[in-house]
């Protein structure tokens, strides 16, 4: 694989995993260069083939920084609606499951070799923390980390770029998933049994069998969580916490 095409994949992975969050600077092509063990040539093909894809964004003497289709200034809105109208939330799942299911498909069918060495360094952190004490944000996190590196091998631009955009609300919907679960134990399990399939599939290169599982796995989340309010009449819908 030529160097720019690695360095292009490398970023990406970070933008869709929200280690790199829309809006926010790149650092310089020296500090690039020095990060990913390559020339400062690899790193300026790389960030053209992103300006391309419209992942960055490139504002002369001022650098680039990772764009964003949904603008920050909008996003409060449509947290404060998922606050005021829980309802919202089953709408975000429905898009939740629309992308992910042909995230899941394409990753099966492009995902590299690094690619899947990405997908399984994040599932196996997702199930071993399941061993741990682990908080329900940190749950989430690791839940969100595991679908955006399946999304990040679709190697569909726009596939990322929409989900990495929406990262904010997709990382709320997650929570809001295992903070209601977080204590039913059956629930989990049968959602660690999903992600363990979903897993499976995608190396096996089963890219239909990959599409179906992801799709499945939003409609199993879905009905727990019609089930928490229909038994319990009270649905938590929280933001993650935000670290100190």
């Amino acid at each position: 694989m030529p160097v720019a095409d690695w360095v292009v994949q490398r970023l990406e992975a970070l933008i869709t995993e929200g280690i790199l969050k829309p809006g926010q600077a790149l650092p310089s092509e020296r500090s690039l260069s020095a990060r990913l063990d390559v020339s400062r040539a690899a790193i300026r093909e790389g960030l053209r083939a992103l300006r391309a894809r419209g992942l960055i964004e490139t504002v002369h003497g001022r650098g680039s920084r990772v764009a964003g289709l949904v603008k920050r200034a909008e996003l409060p809105p449509l947290m404060r609606q998922l606050q005021a109208r829980p309802e919202t939330l089953y709408d975000l799942f429905e898009v939740r499951q629309m992308l992910e299911a042909e995230s899941a498909r394409l990753a099966a069918l492009r995902g590299s070799r690094a690619d899947f060495a990405r997908i399984t360094r994040r599932y196996e952190e997702m199930q071993s923390s399941r061993s741990r004490a682990t908080s329900a944000a940190t749950l989430a996190q690791l839940d969100h980390a595991f679908h955006a590196s399946i999304c990040a091998a679709s190697h569909n631009p726009v596939l990322v770029h929409t989900l990495s955009s929406l990262s904010d609300l997709l990382l709320t919907s997650v929570f809001a998933s295992v903070n209601n679960l977080y204590h039913r134990e059956e629930d989990m399990r049968v959602i660690d049994q999903q992600h363990t399939r979903l897993y499976k599939a995608i190396m096996a290169r089963d890219s239909e069998q990959a599409r179906r599982l992801a799709g499945a796995h939003i409609d199993t989340v879905i009905a727990c969580l019609r089930e928490i309010e229909t038994s319990e009449h009270l649905l938590v819908v929280d933001a993650l916490p935000t670290a100190p």
